[in-house]
């Protein structure tokens, strides 16, 4: 299992959104980084520069928005969906985006739930908790 620290994140970030800006062969990983990249114009600045990315890790602001954590799980939740991880989610998120009508509004209610369920984790002590997580995405997939 690969645990990347704080620094490889915003590492790998940049790394890719540079190599988009030059128009440079990715690796899948990275192509699928840069999709999501590519939906957040937001956040481009923030990504044009690994050294101003890596001194903001260190005075990080708790309320200011985090593009290297929001673009990680636009990640988590494409990689889940593609190995259908927990066993389901797949089917709950493409019924959140049929009933959204758009991939990246679902996954912003999906990474709702995400976040719920790790905040849960931490703060109880235990492993997370898939099906609970499954069961927040499945409830969004189906209300009003």
């Amino acid at each position: 299992m690969f645990a990347p620290s704080q620094a490889d994140v915003r590492r790998f970030f940049c790394s890719v959104y540079s190599k988009w800006q030059q128009g440079q062969p990715m690796e899948a990983i990275e192509s699928l980084a840069q999709l999501w990249m590519a939906e957040h114009p937001e956040f481009h600045a923030e990504l044009a520069d690994v050294d101003s990315a890596l001194q903001r890790m260190e005075a990080a602001d708790p309320q200011a928005s985090n593009p290297f954590l929001h673009l990680s799980m636009h990640l988590s939740i494409s990689e889940q969906c593609s190995i259908d991880q927990p066993p389901g989610i797949r089917q709950a998120v493409e019924l959140l985006v049929a009933r959204r009508d758009s991939l990246h509004d679902a996954h912003h209610e999906v990474m709702e739930c995400l976040g719920e369920m790790l905040w849960e984790s931490q703060r109880s002590g235990r492993p997370p908790d898939g099906h609970a997580y499954l069961e927040r995405v499945r409830a969004r997939a189906t209300r009003d």
